[in-house]
């Protein structure tokens, strides 16, 4: 079974040092929320202008991350990321302490974090293709997925349990440690070989041009492999997401589900991300690649709609846990082989700078759209906005690539 592959122990730290930062984050799941409404007083419109404008002003400003962290080796960048966010998040509870927390101290930090995510990620994946051999990057993606869906799962009802007993402060402050860690892990990979130079010219990586800003998006968009998985991806997550926020007001006000039900209907189905990123790798060894991602790409888009017919009760909770297990497990075989299919048709010298476009699109777009689903859930209600995002998403499957003539298909790994 994959799990039982071994990568080595400069993969170990990395996986470790991935583990610990996502199990923060997830522990600390809505705790500026909270921090605004218990301890600033703020109003719903203040907490949705700080759930999407520092997302969205966040993946504005790592814009310019991408050209620059192709030029520098990996490892310190990120290193350097993980200190940035555990500096930024540390300083909510040091100024609460001190008396001095504002709103406007948690949309700055919000939006620093939102970016360092984002030149986290397209670091991380540069350094994971140089780090592993090209038919062990499923494998190390999987590991990656199933490690996201275990956090997903138990993160927040610790959190929330955490919240209940302590505070929002001392769930932010977890998470700041997590990054903390996440950065020793890093560190303790060492070896001053793991990573080549980056091929640019001599003072290249310090001058930044206006035109490589864009670059990641060019190579994007120029690529037949990759502009139709693009669409597809950074779609299908805003859809979902759009609707989140219309499914809370629905489930926990007219259907009367109590917040501990409404935890559970999306916990439970995690399991599906695990059984789903262990399954990846099996069915790419035996149907290849771009035929798994088909499938599943397809099937992750058929199960939305269904919310829409929730209803009060046992039977509505067990139809929510049903969708959510189904779509959660078709995206836990779906991610970590687009992963990969991404990873092994772009460029080495080209990797962060295509991760941080894919990174800010999808992210400028989840903002977007869950702002503009906000608007339709009030004008028509909260389920017709809800079926509006699944029909939507049924569409999305046309945008999956289907032939990939500009590579071979991907070297298929064994089962075991």
């Amino acid at each position: 079974m994959a799990g039982k592959r071994s990568l080595g122990r400069r993969f170990g730290w990395l996986w470790a040092a991935y583990t610990v930062s996502t199990f923060g984050t997830r522990l600390a799941f809505d705790a500026f929320a909270m921090i605004a409404i218990l301890t600033l007083d703020a109003g719903s419109a203040e907490v949705a202008v700080l759930a999407s404008a520092g997302l969205a002003v966040g993946a504005a400003a790592a814009i310019p991350l991408g050209p620059w962290v192709e030029v520098r080796r990996k490892r310190p960048v990120m290193v350097a990321m993980d200190l940035v966010r555990c500096a930024a998040l540390l300083s909510v509870p040091v100024a609460f302490v001190l008396g001095l927390l504002t709103f406007a101290q948690l949309l700055v930090v919000s939006v620093v974090v939102a970016a360092a995510d984002i030149g986290f990620g397209a670091a991380s994946g540069a350094y994971l293709k140089t780090l592993v051999a090209p038919q062990d990057l499923l494998v190390a993606n999987g590991r990656f997925e199933s490690t996201a869906w275990t956090a997903t799962m138990l993160g927040p009802p610790l959190g929330g349990a955490a919240v209940g007993l302590f505070g929002p402060l001392l769930t932010v402050a977890a998470d700041a440690v997590s990054y903390l860690l996440s950065a020793v892990g890093l560190w303790a990979i060492g070896g001053s070989g793991d990573e080549q130079t980056p091929p640019v010219r001599s003072g290249e990586a310090r001058r930044l041009r206006a035109g490589d800003v864009l670059e990641g998006w060019r190579f994007i968009l120029g690529s037949a492999a990759l502009r139709p998985l693009f669409l597809n991806t950074v779609l299908v997550s805003g859809l979902i997401m759009a609707a989140s926020p219309p499914l809370a007001v629905l489930m926990l006000g007219p259907l009367g589900f109590a917040p501990w039900q409404y935890g559970l209907a999306f916990a439970l189905p995690c399991l599906g991300g695990l059984v789903g990123a262990r399954l990846s790798r099996r069915l790419v060894a035996r149907y290849g690649q771009r035929a798994v991602m088909l499938v599943a790409g397809t099937l992750r888009a058929c199960w939305s709609v269904g919310l829409a017919f929730v209803q009060p009760g046992a039977a509505g909770l067990l139809l929510v846990v049903a969708v959510e297990f189904g779509l959660i497990t078709c995206m836990g075989v779906f991610n970590p082989v687009y992963a990969t299919y991404r990873l092994a048709r772009t460029p080495a010298d080209r990797v962060a700078r295509t991760l941080s476009a894919w990174s800010v699109s999808s992210k400028a777009t989840v903002a977007a759209m869950t702002a503009l689903w906000g608007l339709l859930a009030g004008l028509t209600g909260p389920r017709t906005a809800i079926a509006v995002a699944g029909l939507l998403l049924l569409a999305t499957p046309l945008l999956l690539p289907r032939a990939d003539r500009s590579a071979p298909e991907a070297v298929r790994v064994p089962a075991r």
